[in-house]
């Protein structure tokens, strides 16, 4: 069995604002497990969309800007501590972000089988068991809680699932928030197989994560994505790229899919709603050009849409996700790893919005 240090490296958020409340440390007290815990060693922790929404106080709902580069900087000033959490409510600093989690379980704490000293592990980033298991009631990996970016990290039990793979730690860890999102949102949505479903933002962690689950479920799948990066996400199974500065109604018409997959929103939001086919469903789980939109109501009730907003996940979607991943239905799109001292360079590139697919960081050995 392997010592456990007493200390370990990890990166402290200090408080909402820059880049400079990001802490890298050597002297972070690991964390013991309790009573139905488990102790993770870390293997790589993915960057997320959320690890900058929650920094810079994006979830307030004082800042009106998206998450691009700029968005970020200019919803500093106007972030509301007491909303900017993913469940609005105020967080608790210092905290150690990093949702998406490949380790191995080190230690066990009361109530969890010592057998699963040993097991490789992703975390399911959505927990349920701290808020009692109510109907979308949620703590999040990295948000109410600690999470990876560090050299070790407690969870649920229950929420740390066993994962039998030749992928390597990185390319596992760019699969738990991404992936479950994106399944979720298929998911709420019944995207069904011969159906055609509109990805927005196609080449990001959830958008790039859509396309490989859709196309998993028989989907014709329309992605919306940059020219520079097309090929890549036609290599992930989209049948067809629409640059972000089309007009959807022009390009693909009315009533023209069944299903919209959205993390987007913005000002070109209506017309999402608008190349939906009657009785059609929109899923939406981000909104990086801006939260802000325009409704016309009549669009709504009268071509009979279904609206789903996706945070908590669906119970079964982790654990299918997990058995995907193990049959080698859905590949993992990493663009770049950092070492997790330079996590500041890594959210830089993130914002930069220049890759294809998922950044993960590696805590030292």
């Amino acid at each position: 069995m392997m010592e456990i240090p007493a200390r370990m490296c990890a990166v402290l958020l200090k408080g909402h604002g820059g880049f400079e409340q990001l802490e890298y440390r050597d002297d972070v007290p690991v964390p013991a497990p309790g009573e139905g815990e488990v102790l993770v060693r870390v293997g790589a922790a993915g960057v997320n969309n959320t690890d900058i929404n929650t920094r810079v106080g994006w979830y307030s709902k004082r800042v009106s800007d998206g998450t691009t580069a700029e968005g970020a900087v200019g919803g500093l000033a106007d972030a509301d501590s007491a909303d900017a959490g993913w469940s609005g409510a105020a967080l608790t600093f210092p905290r150690i972000q990093g949702a998406d989690v490949c380790g191995h379980i080190v230690a066990v704490g009361k109530g969890v089988a010592p057998q699963r000293v040993g097991e490789r592990v992703l975390i399911e980033p959505c927990l349920r068991e701290p808020a009692g298991w109510k109907p979308y009631r949620a703590w999040y990996f990295g948000s109410e809680c600690d999470g990876g970016f560090a050299q070790y990290t407690k969870a649920p039990a229950v929420h740390a699932c066993k994962v039998e793979s030749s992928l390597s730690d990185a390319e596992l860890a760019s699969f738990p928030c991404s992936y479950s999102t994106a399944e979720n949102m298929l998911t709420r949505a019944g995207l069904d197989g011969g159906e055609t479903v509109l990805v927005t933002g196609a080449s990001g962690g959830v958008g790039s994560a859509a396309v490989q689950l859709a196309k998993r479920r028989g989907a014709r799948v329309i992605a919306v994505a940059g020219p520079s990066k097309a090929d890549e996400v036609t290599a992930l199974g989209a049948d067809e790229i629409v640059p972000r500065d089309a007009d959807l109604i022009a390009r693909l018409g009315r009533d023209a899919v069944q299903v919209v997959v959205d993390l987007v929103a913005g000002p070109r939001w209506p017309q999402l709603l608008e190349i939906v086919d009657r009785g059609g469903r929109y899923a939406v789980a981000g909104a990086i050009a801006g939260p802000i939109v325009e409704l016309d109501v009549r669009t709504l009730y009268l071509k009979d849409l279904k609206l789903f907003g996706c945070t908590v996940l669906e119970r079964e979607v982790f654990g299918n996700l997990v058995g995907y991943i193990e049959r080698g239905e859905i590949r993992p799109a990493v663009a770049r790893t950092y070492p997790l001292r330079e996590i500041v360079a890594a959210q830089q590139e993130f914002l930069g919005k220049r890759f294809t697919g998922k950044l993960v960081l590696l805590p030292p050995d």
